[in-house]
């Protein structure tokens, strides 16, 4: 591939001769070589866009490499933004690309100039609360969110994430009256599933089992592919007594991933008690 100095080599070439006073005389022979180098830049264009989704597979594959996680996974859809005089729409863009891609740091730096530039606008705030709440600031995070809250009442990701940041700080009633509202609202898929998997976390740990197990049992109806509540779920089942149930739960969540980091925790956690080990 050439690269993008010789392309603006060209074009100044090109440019040059539009321009001097043999222009007409060549005019034939400047329509060739424009097209011509117009589309070879639309070839290499194509190998590039290709070459991008490739790399986006590698970051999936990275992802699965990493140790499992109770926060909500970030695959927002791309912002939709308009272009600004004062560029805040390209680091919006930026910051959504680098969650994306798993560089919380760089999305975090995007989104704050962004915000500079733009204050106010909660669709930053939203992306640098998730950015922030994916590096495990809490506190800073919840701030952000609070303040999409305050404009966006509706917003169900935000509020669940909000849940979220409550059930790790142990401050359950908050987390359980912002996971209820997320569920009443019934606006959003991802946020009705992750607002009862997080109901039952916060029901586990208070060792209200029955509850746990209704919110669990909820979760994989909603969504049979988040591995995490099979794993949780058999958790539930083995501190309630219900050891077979347990184990037939971890059994179902390798079943359904074992590359998945949870799948692959499901069958560590039943190696562990098939050896007469606890979870």
């Amino acid at each position: 591939m050439a690269d993008l100095g010789a392309y603006r080599n060209q074009y100044g070439a090109l440019d040059a001769r539009l321009e001097s006073p043999n222009a007409q005389a060549e005019r034939e022979q400047l329509k060739v070589e424009i097209v011509s180098l117009f589309k070879t830049m639309e070839a290499e264009i194509a190998e590039m866009t290709a070459l991008k989704d490739d790399v986006k597979k590698l970051v999936d594959k990275w992802k699965g490499l990493a140790a499992p996680t109770l926060a909500p996974e970030f695959s927002g859809e791309k912002p939709v933004v308009h272009a600004d005089h004062i560029g805040a729409s390209t680091f919006i863009e930026k910051g959504w690309s680098r969650l994306s891609l798993g560089d919380y740091e760089g999305a975090e730096a995007s989104l704050h100039r962004a915000i500079e530039l733009s204050p106010n606008d909660p669709q930053s705030e939203a992306l640098l609360g998730w950015a922030m709440m994916l590096q495990e600031k809490y506190d800073d995070a919840l701030l952000w969110f609070q303040k999409v809250l305050m404009r966006e009442p509706q917003n169900a990701l935000a509020r669940i994430n909000v849940g979220y940041i409550c059930l790790k700080k142990k401050i359950f009633g908050e987390a359980i009256e912002h996971l209820s509202r997320a569920i009443r609202l019934d606006n959003d898929k991802k946020a009705t599933l992750y607002a009862h998997f997080y109901l039952g976390l916060v029901y586990l740990e208070r060792d209200m089992f029955e509850d746990a197990q209704t919110f669990f049992e909820k979760t994989i109806a909603l969504g049979p592919n988040l591995i995490e509540a099979y794993y949780e779920l058999g958790r539930t089942f083995w501190f309630n007594g219900q050891q077979d149930e347990a184990i037939e739960m971890w059994k179902k969540g390798y079943a359904q991933n074992k590359f998945n980091p949870w799948g692959k925790r499901c069958a560590e956690v039943l190696k562990v008690v098939e050896e007469g080990g606890e979870p």
